[in-house]
C-alpha cells in the first residue's frame, strides 16, 4: 500500500508569535519568523540566548585565569582537545565514508517510472526561484525552467524578486516568461535573505509538493517527477528528498575542479553515509524537494540564518522526520573567482556556525531528540568543519616553525600523549581525505578530478580562510547575507537532452 501523499500533522505545538522589529506587512503577514510559528529562540535572529553569553563569558573567564597562572598547561590543554577534536572530526568523516559506499544509497526511479504516472496523478508541485541583482542569469533561468518536463497545470513557479531589485526587475521585463511562472515582489524593508524570500513564496504557495532552485540552476528535467515518484514510493515520514548537486564549468580552472570534487565526495558518500548513519542532514541550498505541509509545520525557513538549508535539515531530524538523497542531479555554476568563493564559502561556514548555536540553546533537549550519537555527528560536522577549519593556520605556523627552527616552545605543547595522536592526524588523517577524495571521485567516473584530488591540500587553505572570516563575521554581522555573483563562467550547462541521472 502506497503511503498517504500528506504526513501526518507536526507533533511540535505551535508557538507563540515573537514580534520582530523592522518586518513590513504588506497584505499577507510577515515573512520573518513569525509566519509559520517559529520562535524567537528556535531562530538566529540573535546570536547567542542569555544562558549561551553567560556560558561564552564563564569560559572565558576560566581560560583566562588558566593562561595566566599555568601558561603552559593551559596551552597543552588547549592543543590537547584540539587534537583530540580533529581525530574525532577525521574519523567521523571516514565513518560516512564507509557507511555512504556499503550503503543502498540514493532513491532510484527510472526514466519509464518517472514518466509512467499519468499527469492527473501528480501532486500540485510549486518551485520556489529567489533572484537578487541577478540579471545576468535570467535568460538561461528562463531556458531551464522551460526544460522541466511536468503537466503545466500541475506546476507553479513563483520567481522572488526583491522590490527594491530594479535591475533584475528590468531583466525579468524583458523576456517571455513560461506561463507557469509568477513573479512575486518580496516587500523591502524587512531582512534579505534567500530564506526571507522563500518563506514570502511558500507564504503564496499551492503545491503540496515544495523544491527550490536558484537562478542559475539547470535541473533534470524529468527532477520533479522523480520526486513525486520517490515521495509516493516512500514512508510519510520522509519529509525531504535531497537531489545531487553538480557543475557545468568544473573544468574552468583548479578552483572549479576543486570545488567540483567537494561535491562529489558530498553527495557520493557523504551524504549517504550521514543518512545510512541516521544522523541529521544538513540540507543543500538548491534541489531539496519537501511536502509542503510539514515544511509550514516545521516553521518554514529561518531568514535570519544564512544556511537556512542545513538549519532546516536539523529541525527535520529534531521532529523525528526523515530526510533521503535522490538519484537526479541539478547542474549548477562553480565558483571560479578566488574572492567570490571565500565570500561565498565565509557564508556557508558563518550559517553552520549559526545553526549550532541555535540548536544547542537547549543541549540535553537536542540530545533526547537526536540521540547521543546523532548530536556528537552534528556537532562534528555542523561546527566542526568551520571551527576546526578556522584552527588549521595555527597549527601550520606551529608546524612551519617547528621544522624551521624547533624552538624548546613548540616542543613543550606537544607532550608524547599529544605529539603522537597529532602526528597520526596530521600523517594519516591528511592521508585518508585525499584518499577519500580519489575513492569518490573514481565512483563517480570523474577521473578529470583526479588531480585536483592530490591537490586538494592548497584547497584546504583557502577554507581556512574563509572559516576565519565566518568567524569574525558571525561576531560583527550575523545575518548579512554575503551575495554570491553568478555568470562569471561564460558557459551554460548542455541544454539539449536529459541531465544527468545518476
Amino acid at each position: 500500500m502506497l503511503p498517504p501523499s500528506r504526513p501526518p500533522a507536526s507533533s511540535k505545538e505551535p508557538a507563540l508569535s515573537v514580534s520582530i522589529p523592522g518586518q513590513r506587512r504588506a497584505g499577507l503577514p510577515s515573512p520573518g519568523i513569525t509566519a509559520f510559528g517559529l520562535t524567537e529562540d528556535e531562530s538566529a535572529v540573535r546570536t547567542l540566548s542569555r544562558g549561551q553569553r553567560w556560558a561564552l563569558v564563564g569560559l572565558t573567564v576560566v581560560l583566562v585565569t588558566a593562561l595566566a597562572l599555568r601558561p603552559m598547561g593551559a596551552a597543552r590543554t588547549l592543543v590537547a582537545v584540539a587534537t583530540l577534536a580533529y581525530l574525532a572530526a577525521v574519523a567521523y568523516r571516514l565513518l560516512c565514508v564507509r557507511h555512504g559506499t556499503s550503503s543502498a544509497g540514493a532513491v532510484q526511479v527510472s526514466d519509464a517510472e518517472a514518466l509512467a504516472l499519468a499527469d492527473d496523478e501528480l501532486p500540485a508541485y510549486t518551485v520556489l526561484v529567489p533572484a537578487y541583482r541577478e540579471p545576468e542569469v535570467i535568460g538561461q533561468l528562463v531556458g531551464n525552467l522551460g526544460r522541466i518536463d511536468y503537466p503545466e497545470h500541475k506546476l507553479e513557479v513563483l520567481l522572488l524578486l526583491e522590490e527594491d531589485d530594479d535591475v533584475t526587475r528590468a531583466a525579468v521585463a524583458e523576456v517571455a516568461l513560461p506561463a507557469q511562472v509568477r513573479v512575486l515582489l518580496v516587500p523591502d524593508g524587512g531582512v534579505r535573505t534567500k530564506p526571507n524570500a522563500c518563506n514570502w513564496g511558500l507564504l503564496q504557495a499551492g503545491g503540496e509538493l515544495v523544491t527550490i532552485y536558484d537562478a542559475e540552476d539547470q535541473p533534470d528535467p524529468l527532477q520533479l517527477r522523480r520526486a513525486a515518484v520517490a515521495f509516493r514510493r516512500l514512508p510519510a515520514d520522509v519529509v525531504c528528498v535531497q537531489a545531487r548537486l553538480s557543475y557545468f564549468n568544473s573544468g574552468q580552472n583548479l578552483i572549479t575542479r576543486w570545488f567540483a570534487l567537494e561535491y562529489v565526495t558530498w553527495f557520493e558518500h557523504l551524504l549517504p553515509g550521514l543518512v545510512a548513519l541516521k544522523a541529521p542532514i544538513p540540507l543543500g541550498g538548491t534541489s531539496n524537494h519537501l511536502r509542503a505541509a510539514a515544511l509550514k509545520g516545521l516553521g518554514g525557513w529561518d531568514p535570519y540564518n544564512v544556511t537556512e538549508d542545513a538549519d532546516l535539515g536539523l529541525r527535520i531530524a529534531r521532529a523525528g522526520l526523515k530526510t533521503e538523497v535522490l538519484a537526479s542531479v541539478t547542474l549548477e555554476e562553480a565558483n571560479s573567482d578566488f574572492v567570490n568563493w571565500v565570500k561565498q564559502r565565509s557564508r556557508w561556514y558563518k550559517g553552520y556556525l549559526q545553526t549550532w548555536i541555535v540548536h544547542n540553546r537547549h543541549p540535553l533537549r537536542l540530545i533526547r531528540t537526536v540521540g547521543l550519537k546523532g548530536y556528537l555527528g552534528f556537532t562534528l560536522f555542523v561546527a566542526g568543519t568551520p571551527l576546526l577549519a578556522a584552527l588549521n593556520p595555527v597549527f601550520w605556523y606551529l608546524a612551519i616553525v617547528w621544522f624551521v627552527a624547533e624552538p624548546a616552545a613548540v616542543g613543550a605543547l606537544f607532550p608524547g600523549f599529544v605529539y603522537y595522536p597529532a602526528m597520526v592526524c596530521f600523517v594519516a588523517g591528511n592521508f585518508a581525505m585525499i584518499y577519500a577524495g580519489l575513492v569518490s571521485a573514481r565512483a563517480a567516473k570523474r577521473h578529470d578530478l583526479l588531480l585536483a584530488a592530490l591537490t586538494f591540500p592548497a584547497y584546504w587553505v583557502m577554507m581556512s580562510l574563509a572559516a576565519v572570516k565566518a568567524v569574525v563575521q558571525l561576531v560583527l554581522q550575523p545575518s548579512y547575507w554575503e551575495k554570491t555573483t553568478h555568470g562569471l563562467s561564460g558557459v551554460e550547462a548542455a541544454s539539449t537532452g536529459k541531465a544527468a541521472h545518476v
